[in-house]
Order: C-alpha cells, then sequence, then structure tokens
C-alpha cells in the first residue's frame, strides 16, 4: 500500500502528550479502515505535527482521523520513505504505543534545504581535464556536507540537493563549499565555471503534492534567477542569529533575500514558468499580467537578478535551451522553437552572445 504524511496545526495549549494520545487514538480505530500508523514528527515550538500512515488511499486517512479525534489534517501527500528518509533521517515504527505506556515524541521535521547549482553545462576543459575537476569538486562537496551532518537527498554532475537538521552546520557547510570552490576551479576557467548555492527553510507537507516541495522549489528559483553566489531566505538568516547571537553574518558573501523580495520572486516565476517558451511575450504583457507598471517591473528585476526584463527572459529561455541541448532533447531548431525563439538564427545568436559558443558547436564539444 501507498505511504502519506500528513499534517495538523496543534493548539497552543496542546502537549506532546496530547500529540501521543491523537496518535494513539488512530491507532485504536485504524483497522477500520485499512490503516496503518508508522510514526510521527511534532514541533512544540511552531505548533505542528506530521503523522506517517500506510493507508489505500487519502479519503482513508481522513476518515481515520475524523472517527479517533474528529478532525480532518490540513494537508495529505504521498510520499517515498526513502526519500522522506534521506530528509528526515528517523522512519521508527512506534506500533507499540498501542498497549504501552505514551512513546511521546518532540521531534521536529522542520528541516533547512540545500540547493547547489555549477555550471558544468558549459565546461570549456578537456575531457579528462574537466573529470579531474569534477572528481575533484564532488569529493570537495561531499566531505563537507558529511562534516557538517548533512543528507544528501540527490545529486546529480551539476547540483546537489541537501537536507540539514542544524541551520548553523547548513550555513557553515555553504560556506565552506564555497571557499573550497575557488581552490579547485582551474584559473584560465574561472569565467565560465560558476556555483551557487541557495538556503531555505521549511517543513515536508505543504499546501503542494510532493514532500518539501515549496521549499526545494524557492531554493532552485533563488540558484537561477537571484543575483549572488549564496542566496538565504530571510528566515534562514532570523534562525541562524538566533542560534548564534554573536555572529553577524557577511553581506559580502551571503545575500539575503527579504520577505517582499521572496513574494515578488515566487510571482514572477510562476507567470514565467507559464509564459517563457511563448515568442509573443514583451514587457508590456509582462508587466500588465504581474500586475506592475514596466518602471515597477524594471526596478525590481534589477534589484534582484541585475537584468532588464528583456534580458532576464531571453537568458531564461537559453539557460532552459542550453539543458534541452545538454539533455538531447531535440536539434537545435526544434530547441531554439521550443525556447521561444521566432528563428534558429537568432537563436544561434544570442546563445553565442551569452555563452561564447555556437549551439553546433556546443553540440559538438560538450554532447557525448
Amino acid at each position: 500500500m501507498p505511504i502519506y504524511m500528513d499534517r495538523f496545526e496543534i493548539p497552543k495549549e496542546k502537549s506532546a502528550e496530547y500529540v501521543a494520545q491523537m496518535h494513539r487514538e488512530d491507532l485504536r480505530v485504524e483497522h477500520l479502515y485499512g490503516c496503518k500508523g508508522i510514526t510521527y514528527w511534532f514541533d512544540e515550538k511552531k505548533r505542528v505535527a506530521f503523522y506517517l500512515i500506510e493507508a489505500p488511499d487519502k479519503k482513508s486517512i481522513q476518515e481515520m482521523h475524523n472517527h479517533s479525534r474528529g478532525e480532518f489534517p490540513i494537508s495529505i501527500i504521498e510520499v517515498d520513505t526513502t526519500r522522506l528518509e534521506s530528509f528526515l533521517g528517523r522512519i521508527e515504527n512506534i506500533d507499540k504505543a498501542k498497549n504501552t505506556e505514551l512513546n511521546n515524541i518532540n521531534n521536529s521535521a522542520f528541516r533547512i534545504i540545500v540547493v547547489i547549482e555549477t555550471s558544468s553545462y558549459l565546461n570549456r576543459l578537456e575531457a579528462n581535464q574537466f573529470s579531474l575537476f569534477s572528481q575533484k569538486f564532488h569529493n570537495s562537496v561531499s566531505k563537507s556536507i558529511k562534516h557538517f551532518k548533512g543528507s544528501i537527498v540527490k545529486k546529480d554532475n551539476n547540483s546537489y540537493l541537501v537536507s540539514f537538521k542544524s541551520i548553523s552546520n547548513a550555513l557553515w557547510c555553504a560556506l565552506k563549499i564555497q571557499s573550497n570552490f575557488k581552490y579547485i576551479t582551474p584559473k584560465f576557467d574561472l569565467k565560465n565555471r560558476k556555483m551557487k548555492i541557495a538556503l531555505c527553510a521549511g517543513f515536508p507537507v505543504s499546501d503542494k503534492e510532493s514532500i518539501f516541495e515549496d521549499v526545494i522549489v524557492l531554493a532552485t528559483r533563488m540558484c537561477e534567477i537571484i543575483k549572488g553566489q549564496l542566496i538565504i531566505t530571510n528566515e534562514v538568516k532570523t534562525l541562524y542569529q538566533s542560534e548564534n547571537r554573536n555572529s553577524i553574518i557577511d553581506n559580502e558573501l551571503v545575500r539575503v533575500l527579504k520577505p517582499n523580495e521572496e513574494k515578488f520572486l515566487s510571482h514572477l516565476m510562476d507567470y514565467v514558468q507559464k509564459v517563457w517558451n511563448n515568442p509573443n511575450i514583451n514587457v508590456n504583457s509582462f508587466s500588465k499580467d504581474l500586475g506592475l507598471s514596466k518602471s515597477q517591473l524594471y526596478r525590481n528585476l534589477i534589484r534582484l537578478t541585475g537584468k532588464s526584463p528583456n534580458n532576464f527572459l531571453r537568458d531564461f529561455r537559453l539557460h532552459k535551451a542550453l539543458k534541452r541541448l545538454y539533455n538531447k532533447e531535440g536539434n537545435i531548431s526544434e530547441i531554439a522553437s521550443e525556447s521561444g525563439f521566432n528563428s534558429p538564427a537568432y537563436f544561434s545568436k544570442c546563445f553565442m552572445k551569452k555563452y561564447e559558443i555556437l549551439p553546433s558547436k556546443y553540440i559538438q564539444q560538450h554532447i557525448v
């Protein structure tokens, strides 16, 4: 049967004992609905609990909760236990709570999510040199993550997705990776070899369909869009400073995304993801659809990305096209058209200007 995680907001007056009792009540009636409670997480400070349940479907879970406690969860998502464990690091069956004393758990599912992205799509090195750089890079990153007690959820040649329980360890790890990067990058390749890191924080279940989806999406967007090499949310800054009261975040090394900037980024990217490959989108429709004047859109984009609306949209399309070329998702003409460019010739011109290589040459040199 599939496994689900649901989310409940816990009233201020309720304790860990209450959360454990609710789990025990679920266990008492779960057989009536074909469910099986596995474990749960409770964050006393943030007043939120998450229950992990094996069940036929979401409706069965809702009916079980309604029977046992007279309420429904805020949200339910289906999860893969292996992926869940890579984020949270603990999945223990506490079925023994049925017939023994309450097994109270005050263990938060709150995590700091780190996304690391490199520009390996554009390596300028010979195959053996690139292989050596790649090996050094991944060894360095993996060593730092292990040292600061992070958990690698996913990685490939160009990116990492990492989970941390400690906000301090997450930021210290990011700074260490950032510091090491310049020492393992060949000096003649510094211009083309870039790395960006973003830190966000949140819970595994929201109104999205996948575990930590809203946190991962925001961190990825920060990596791909925001100007700066290491970007953190204002929440991450606040949490870090609460743990390290005598420590000051160096604004030269770390860019802090303000709440209004985070809101604008989400609004912007929700829109751009829908229209980016439409060749008819221009600054007028761009600003109008976002509910901003052209000058407001310009100021916001310059502040966040350092780019004008036209340049931002063009570069976004080029980045998408670059990934498609790298992944062999079509020929140059097809990818140009699917990426919102009116002609292959114009696409090649823009590609050359940004990446200093023609798409045809890129395919020859970079695609095996």
